[in-house]
């Protein structure tokens, strides 16, 4: 288990949501404020950024390294460093995002990208940090978010096993006591289809590590689906409105959509409950209502038993359908009202 801002995180608690704002505020400080609160107001946990600048990410250069390919579903052919123009948060705002989140009982935390992302961070008191997907492999960057004591998230997509097992190493010897790692596909948007879910016990065994899912694929069947083989935490990202468009809205929740997450991750979680067969608690009263033999008719005395005269009715109370055969043909020792449980006393 891990604690952020005072929230336990882990198996036997409910599925901690975050929402990442990335860039879908559109460069518009009022638009992100609005984020924040519907955010809030769909009961989610955190709120997440990216802490970099288009300098700290890249440099400014062209050339076929420094574009996106041509057939980038979103970002086909833009520039790396027009990209994060774009798409970053400017530094001036995090501290207005961050207040008005705590105001509205998130935790508002980040993604740092560079060494100066982490002094920001901090400066906010940041309750946890983030490493994206992508700077998995940078490990210095780990271990100085590691070394700052709080809880430390890690994104795996695109890892490889070897990737995986590095960070995490470098996390913990730096000082994490706190860690968390996330399944990822990192494809925007990417597909149900190579989320690969059932890796999920995979990366627990491997990092020993609360497990989660950031997840980029549309509506919110993988993250449920997630729930069901132990993730912890969901991350999606947020947006006021897919249709008004944006850096990363084709892949992002609405809040309605958000909200739904919410509830239904809470109520996947609670479906699991425990390996067991047998009756739950609140099938008590049902176990009454199971069919058994019961005389349907009045009869006397010496009268036989036949189909006029017992069958296998509701509620319970009688002997059990399976003894209609033995119970077939024999006689009544006594007169025997209609609305009687059969029972061998009564032939």
């Amino acid at each position: 288990m891990i604690s952020i801002a005072g929230r336990a995180v882990g198996p036997g608690h409910p599925p901690f949501v975050i929402a990442e704002m990335s860039g879908n505020h559109d460069g518009s400080l009022q638009r992100a404020l609005e984020i924040v609160d519907a955010v809030a107001a769909a009961g989610a946990h955190a709120l997440k950024l990216q802490t970099y600048r288009p300098d700290t990410i890249t440099v400014n250069a062209d050339g076929p390294a420094f574009r996106l390919g041509d057939g980038h579903e979103l970002w086909g052919g833009e520039r790396l460093y027009d990209l994060y123009e774009r798409a970053h948060t400017p530094w001036e705002w995090h501290e207005p995002i961050f207040a008005r989140a705590r105001e509205r009982g998130l935790a508002a935390f980040s993604s740092p990208f560079d060494p100066t992302a982490v002094e920001l961070l901090e400066k906010l008191a940041a309750p946890a940090y983030k490493i994206a997907s992508s700077e998995i492999v940078d490990l210095p960057l780990i271990r100085l978010a590691a070394r700052t004591g709080k809880p430390l998230i890690i994104s795996t997509g695109m890892a490889t096993a070897g990737e995986i097992d590095a960070a995490v190493r470098a996390a913990r010897e730096a000082g994490c006591a706190q860690l968390a790692v996330l399944s990822c596909t990192a494809s925007y948007p990417a597909s149900p289809a190579e989320s690969n879910l059932r890796s999920l016990p995979l990366l627990a065994a491997l990092t020993g590590a609360v497990t989660g899912v950031s997840d980029h694929t549309p509506g919110l069947g993988a993250a449920l689906a997630a729930v069901a083989l132990g993730a912890c935490l969901i991350e999606k990202h947020v947006t006021l409105s897919r249709a008004a468009g944006g850096v990363d809205a084709a892949f992002s929740l609405e809040p309605a959509e958000l909200a739904a997450l919410v509830v239904e991750s809470e109520r996947a979680w609670q479906s699991l409950g425990r390996a067991e067969l047998g009756p739950r608690p609140s099938e008590l009263e049902g176990l009454r209502f199971r069919r058994s033999l019961y005389v349907v008719s009045d009869v006397r005395a010496g009268e036989p038993v036949t189909e006029r005269n017992v069958r296998s009715v509701r509620p319970a109370g009688g002997l059990p359908p399976a003894a209609v055969d033995e119970v077939m043909g024999r006689r009544f020792t006594r007169d025997v009202p209609l609305g009687t449980p059969l029972t061998w006393d009564l032939i």
